[in-house]
């Protein structure tokens, strides 16, 4: 290592998003700039994707398909074969397309003549009207003929991400991709197996893009921030081939996924692939293990930072203790060196709030680090990402904004904070609207009572386009037992003001928290319904409570009516808990009929029906009143 500041390549591992950068890599190169360190950056997840769906990327899929025995063949690899030439004359243009690159070619793939059609567009038959018109013209009309064609488009992708699957890697898939042998996964030894099976095409694949980026960068250390448990195994095989050709350069892991799932690692073969583990916001680890590789600090003065003994192959922690760098001085985020003109704007879902996750290309942005409530009962608040709350001052975040926007060029903001507090909403808008910034946000926010209509009103007059919180249970004995802070009735007020000022508002939804009964669930889903019946929200996404050892339920699971389930033995990730409900609800069968309606909801589909009409068994009459909300509305 040479004596001189290391030179540092951050990298974004496959997967995580297709229409914008994962920004971890963004703020770790902007803040190293800021120091002085030469850093860049590669999304190696956007690459992967893009030379897989290439001519030369499908040819080769081609290949591992025509080795497919017949019997073996899924029917998306069935019309894959059935329609290859058809494929490989069209991906490039479609993903031209989705770029942004070709918009003329929308003429060509809203007609459904275009593009080869495979088994993911059977979902647009639920579509077609009575006359046998076209499916999708309820969602698109005469004049949306772009969005159509992104939607079709979208579909054709997802056509081929199942041919990935099912011909080349079984684990591929554009998000969670071998999440299963990550997530909550006590062992290594699924990962070991995986890391030392013969590679799949996407394997070769990745390495090659990786020898790529080396070469690019002549980096001395690689950063690699895996931020779920879908972008483990893809971290672990780029920093495999590194060690195999570069055994010099340095490879850091860290990221969400660690932070979570890895405080307590202590298998020595995560040290076959990386040198160092860092928990937590990485600047100030960061900086001590460069001082590190320079000779300046010895090993034990490490910040955060799991190591694997030379001699004993025994994993330590090194914790010296420092002061974090401030969140006012981490420097502004880059996005220098990621080809922002190449990401891929996708319509999965046809709802307007719910696309903004995979349509367009937003700057990402914290507004505040931690959460400034840290109380709620089913989140990590006990981790330093919850827990150490810090903010800046609105004209540093407005610095920051218009910095990022002559970078980029683009006006699009996406502040990701777990929830963005009120009072620096409302100075960051009062800023946004004196400097006349002209940009477009969105972000997460608890629905609390301080989001008046008249604060609703300037954080849109500021270019606030929508807003996402948490409801979770919908269920005011639940939402206090969680330590929510909030109740139904004041989220209907708040969502309510969000939409007046013409902001869209996503609800997440939760289901299956302790002693949540058959009949919680029943009403929570008529308070869903009423509220997007009267106007309050325009998205919403139910998911299935998961406990987590950092959280007050499973700190404390007395306090909250259940038994924890002894974890397995294992010294690689920790997160999920089991845990014994005595209410003893099938709440998996519950969850299938909470996803229809909210799918159908989220089309203006059966607003007026008897929520126990979405459940395929009987279910108890709702003990909510018909006109609730809107009694809620009118009181306020």
């Amino acid at each position: 290592m040479p004596a001189s500041t290391p030179r540092v390549l951050a990298v974004i591992p496959p997967m995580t998003q297709l229409n914008t950068p994962y920004p971890s890599s963004a703020y770790l190169t902007g803040f190293l700039r800021s120091r002085g360190v030469t850093a860049f950056q590669e999304d190696l997840a956007l690459a992967l994707v893009l030379r897989l769906l290439s001519p030369e990327g499908l040819q080769a899929v081609a290949a591992r398909v025509q080795a497919l025995p017949e019997a073996q063949r899924s029917p998306a690899v069935q019309s894959f074969a059935a329609q290859q030439d058809r494929y490989l004359a069209t991906v490039a243009p479609a993903i031209a397309f989705l770029q942004g690159r070709d918009s003329t070619l929308a003429h060509r793939i809203a007609g459904r003549h275009y593009l080869p059609e495979g088994p993911r567009f059977a979902s647009l038959d639920v579509y077609v009207d009575d006359e046998g018109g076209d499916p999708l013209g309820w969602a698109f009309g005469a004049l949306g003929l772009h969005d159509k064609a992104k939607h079709i488009a979208t579909l054709y992708l997802n056509d081929l991400a199942d041919v990935l699957r099912d011909a080349v890697d079984e684990r591929f898939e554009f998000v969670r991709y071998a999440e299963s042998l990550a997530g909550s996964q006590p062992t290594f030894d699924p990962l070991a197996d995986a890391l030392a099976a013969p590679p799949t095409l996407v394997d070769e694949m990745l390495q090659a893009l990786t020898h790529e980026a080396i070469a690019r960068h002549a980096p001395d250390v690689v950063l690699l921030s895996v931020p779920f448990p879908g972008s483990v195994y893809a971290a672990f095989r780029i920093a495999q081939a590194i060690k195999a050709r570069y055994p010099h350069i340095a490879t850091v892991l860290g990221g969400g996924f660690v932070n979570t799932e890895l405080r307590e690692l202590a298998e020595p073969r995560v040290f076959d692939h990386f040198d160092y583990v860092t928990l937590d916001a990485g600047e100030r680890p960061l900086l001590a293990l460069l001082e590190h590789l320079q000779g300046q600090r010895g090993r034990q003065r490490l910040v955060r930072t799991f190591v694997r003994d030379p001699e004993t192959r025994a994993v330590q922690y090194v914790n010296m203790m420092e002061a974090d760098i401030a969140f006012a001085e981490v420097g502004t985020p880059t996005w220098d060196g990621l080809p922002l003109d190449r990401y891929l704007s996708l319509l999965d879902m046809l709802n307007p709030m719910h696309r903004l996750w995979s349509d367009g290309r937003w700057n990402k942005l914290t507004v505040a680090h931690g959460c400034y409530w840290k109380k709620c009962s089913f989140c990590d608040v006990s981790l330093d990402y919850i827990s150490r709350y810090e903010g800046a001052s609105a004209a540093v975040l407005a610095d920051r904004i218009e910095q990022i926007v002559r970078e980029t060029g683009q006006t699009g903001f996406h502040f990701v904070d777990e929830a963005a507090p009120p009072k620096a909403l409302k100075a960051l808008a009062t800023e946004l609207i004196e400097r006349n910034a002209g940009i477009s946000w969105w972000g997460n926010v608890r629905f609390e009572k301080t989001f008046t209509p008249e604060l609703a009103e300037l954080m849109a007059d500021s270019g606030c386009i929508a807003i996402s919180g948490g409801l979770e249970v919908a269920s005011d004995r639940l939402l206090q037992l969680m330590k929510k802070g909030v109740s139904v009735d004041q989220v209907a007020r708040v969502t309510r003001a969000f939409t007046d000022a013409g902001i869209l508002v996503h609800a997440y939804l939760m289901y299956g928290f302790p002693t949540q009964t058959v009949q919680d669930t029943v009403d929570a889903l008529e308070y869903v319904r009423q509220l997007f019946a009267n106007g309050c929200i325009q998205s919403g996404f139910f998911h299935r409570f998961a406990c987590t050892v950092h959280s007050p339920v499973g700190k404390n699971p007395g306090e909250y009516g259940v038994t924890l389930a002894p974890l397995p033995p294992g010294d690689f990730a920790k997160n999920d808990v089991a845990f014994i409900d005595p209410t003893g609800v099938d709440h998996d069968a519950l969850g299938g009929a909470l996803k229809k309606a909210i799918y159908n909801y989220m089309h203006g589909i059966g607003l007026d029906e008897d929520v126990r009409a979405w459940f395929p068994f009987k279910v108890p009459k709702t003990t909510v009143a018909r006109n609730r909300i809107e009694r809620a509305l009118r009181a306020a």
